[in-house]
């Protein structure tokens, strides 16, 4: 459904409950937390080819913050249940949806690893702190109080997204592996991701050297390999056949629009997966950001503990496929 806002125009408020996303057909919208108070703060802007709210895709859920129409708008509003109508109407709008997904996640991606590793540097081993690291602080802190711990999902709401992502589903690029098959390598570029339908996939670091390091194992029903795929960057871990007989399928930004048509279950399955990413990886990120603030806030006491030190010093980032 068309919807026109005129500039200054409320979209939707942060708080109200996310029951769809939008597509901007012309015009330019701002995103904002605090929007009218004194603690207001505009994240973005968004304009006309890209979508806003769509972490509706997964679920209802609060808004984490509020739009509004910096001039005349024209918006698409499709709801939840619009969805599989929205894409039988236009199928482009998978990769398109998907697009811009995986460009969320990667930026993510990149701010919750940039914060895990100024935690690391908070306090270095008989060093000094490297320059720079004052900003770095201070980017973070203020992304702490930006994330304000209410907006952000419970355990339940996570485990019940998880469940709404898991699925059966058989597709028709699948193949058989063998136990110790390497699926694909860190650093490779991504060009599809996999659906497990059989066997236990592992998911490495450093695969193969003195630092191998396993971040999580992989059963069937999960998908893997979506982010290099939707965003266009290099594998950031290697991927192992830990089964015999694994079967996997694989899945290219251009079967998208095929899969739809023959199993609509599947790529709603696959959005819903990258959109608990984006939410599982945003409750990490503000977790990080705490552990920064919680550090300030004690240097500026002159209360830091030695197992506060060495809490810094060994934070390690969480993985989940």
């Amino acid at each position: 459904m068309n919807k026109t806002f005129s500039k200054g125009e409320i979209i939707f408020r942060e708080g109200d409950n996310g029951e769809s996303f939008f597509e901007v057909i012309k015009g330019l919208v701002g995103v904002y937390t605090g929007y009218g108070t004194d603690t207001e703060q505009k994240l973005t802007e968004i304009g006309a080819g890209h979508i806003v709210g769509e972490l509706a895709l997964i679920d209802a859920f609060p808004r984490s913050a509020t739009v509004v129409a910096l001039e005349d708008t024209e918006l698409t509003e499709v709801t939840i249940d619009q969805m599989r109508a929205y894409f039988e109407g236009s199928p482009d709008k998978i990769k398109f949806i998907l697009g811009e997904l995986g460009e969320r996640l990667q930026r993510l991606t990149d701010d919750y690893t940039d914060a895990c590793v100024t935690i690391r540097e908070l306090y270095p081993v008989n060093e000094e702190r490297k320059p720079g690291i004052a900003d770095k602080i201070k980017k973070f802190v203020n992304a702490y109080n930006l994330l304000d711990k209410s907006k952000q999902p419970s355990a339940e709401f996570l485990r019940e997204a998880k469940r709404a992502g898991d699925k059966d589903a058989s597709g028709k690029n699948v193949e058989k592996y063998g136990k110790g098959t390497i699926i694909f390598r860190e650093g490779e570029p991504g060009k599809c991701m996999y659906d497990i339908h059989f066997g236990t996939i592992g998911i490495y670091t450093g695969y193969g050297t003195p630092q191998e390091k396993c971040l999580t194992t992989l059963y069937a029903g999960k998908f893997f390999g979506e982010m290099a795929l939707l965003s266009g960057e290099t594998r950031t871990a290697t991927a192992v056949a830990l089964e015999e007989g694994t079967m996997l399928e694989s899945i290219y930004m251009d079967d998208f629009e095929d899969i739809f048509k023959k199993n609509p279950a599947e790529i709603e399955a696959i959005i819903k997966h990258v959109s608990f990413r984006i939410r599982r990886l945003t409750y990490e990120y503000v977790n990080a950001c705490k552990m920064i603030y919680d550090a300030a806030d004690a240097e500026l006491k002159n209360s830091v503990s030695d197992e506060l030190k060495k809490k810094a010093q060994d934070y390690k980032e969480n993985y989940f496929g």
